[in-house]
């Protein structure tokens, strides 16, 4: 799902601070980008801090996101992000948040990709130490079985939100050059939002492109179904061109 996405890191690596895609200011724009804290995409510590004080000092919602903790992002640096907020009085953010029209101070809008939901779980004492409130994009949903439905359903009870990601986490544009937006909306985006709505989860108002690839076609058409959309900001220049809009 998430392997190989962020090996073709080039020389230059940006600060976050610098990436005025990775902060919502209240805008009220409906494709939010966020920043990736797995350890592939070489975000450090210092880069981070910047990142919070900027959110503290503009009032601004920084995002960022990862994947699998004590795998792809160690949980020390889960934890440096949620005691960096706490410490500058920024309130978390969910999607949800942002499809009600919130979050339109300083926060910090975290969320975790795909279906590693068991170590979402081993996380979640972690996340409750700090008070914080995160979003959850589902891939795969429909193999997961039905006991990880049952932690992440206690992840939902939990104040966490849970939000669609796909079906199969196939990157968006190539699916619909292939197979046309109509395929897409049909066999990938709006059955992963129908499973969470009738597994009985509120109803679905966010959707994180796979892998952040969209067009302006895929916003349009999926605006229809959900209010908001997370693609991602790349804090590296090379060969892949961040997919998130000027």
């Amino acid at each position: 799902m998430l392997r190989g996405v962020f090996l073709l890191v080039a020389g230059c690596q940006h600060p976050i601070d610098d990436l005025d895609g990775a902060f919502y200011n209240g805008d009220g724009r409906a494709v939010h980008c966020a920043v990736n804290l797995d350890d592939s995409a070489r975000n450090g510590l210092a880069s981070i801090d910047g990142a919070l004080d900027r959110a503290a000092e503009r009032g601004e919602v920084l995002e960022l996101y990862a994947h699998d903790p004590g795998v792809s992002v160690p949980f020390d640096k889960i934890e440096h992000v949620l005691a960096g907020a706490m410490a500058r009085g920024l309130p978390f953010v969910t999607y949800r948040d942002f499809a009600d029209g919130g979050g339109t101070g300083a926060g910090l809008a975290l969320s975790f990709d795909d279906a590693f939901i068991y170590e979402w779980f081993e996380a979640q004492p972690l996340l409750e130490r700090y008070g914080a409130r995160v979003t959850f994009f589902l891939s795969h949903y429909g193999d997961i079985g039905d006991a990880k439905r049952a932690v992440l359903r206690d992840l939902a009870a939990a104040g966490h939100d849970v939000e669609a990601h796909s079906v199969r986490h196939e990157k968006a544009p190539l699916y619909v050059e292939q197979r046309g937006i109509g395929a897409y909306l049909a066999e990938e985006a709006v059955p992963s939002i129908a499973a969470l709505e009738a597994d009985g989860y509120p109803p679905i108002v966010a959707y994180a492109y796979p892998y952040g690839a969209r067009t302006d076609e895929l916003d349009y058409a999926l605006l229809a179904h959900v209010a908001v959309l997370r693609s991602v900001v790349f804090s590296y220049e090379g060969i892949a061109r961040s997919p998130c809009p000027h």
